[in-house]
């Protein structure tokens, strides 16, 4: 064991201490607002707020309402086992990822627990935000396409893996 270990230890632990918090954070902020839109837009209201009005709706199913018809439980159930898979994958890669691919892992680890968590309750999860030409989607929804690009684009430039991993 050399000096340097304790600290790349210390340096790992504190990535991924980092990580958990933040998709803690990251999923309560969207569960704060889907708990708010379910209250205030209940009567059919609409928010609107130039290019994106507040809407409420409901999805049985996963993205774009796929496996819309599929018991609530087999949902859960799958989807539950690709967030453990994930949440791995991020624990394993804090190691090496750079801060940007690390949030970028975060965002989409919050959004999918955030969106399960959601679904755990009533078999649905709670959309909100709506544009007009694209189905309605939430927050959670938007962390895990914006985490999901993000972790794309630091892969294509390199910028996914730091030079001096911990």
């Amino acid at each position: 064991m050399t000096t340097h270990e304790p600290a790349k230890t210390i340096t790992v632990a504190r990535a991924r201490v980092a990580l958990v918090a933040t998709v803690a954070l990251l999923a309560a902020v969207d569960l704060g607002l889907k708990a708010w839109a379910g209250g205030a837009l209940s009567g059919g209201q609409t928010v609107d707020l130039g290019p994106v009005q507040l809407r409420l709706g409901f999805n049985s199913g996963v993205a774009f309402s796929l496996g819309a018809n599929l018991p609530a439980g087999v949902v859960l159930g799958v989807t539950g086992l690709i967030i453990v898979g994930l949440a791995v994958f991020a624990w394993r890669a804090v190691r090496t990822a750079t801060l940007p691919a690390r949030l970028a892992l975060a965002a989409i680890l919050a959004g999918a627990v955030a969106n399960l968590l959601d679904r755990a309750g009533d078999g649905v999860v709670t959309d909100y935000l709506h544009t007009g030409w694209f189905p309605t989607f939430n927050l959670a929804d938007v962390f895990i396409t914006g985490g999901a690009a993000a972790l794309v684009l630091a892969s294509l430039t390199g910028g996914d893996r730091a030079e001096n991993p911990a």
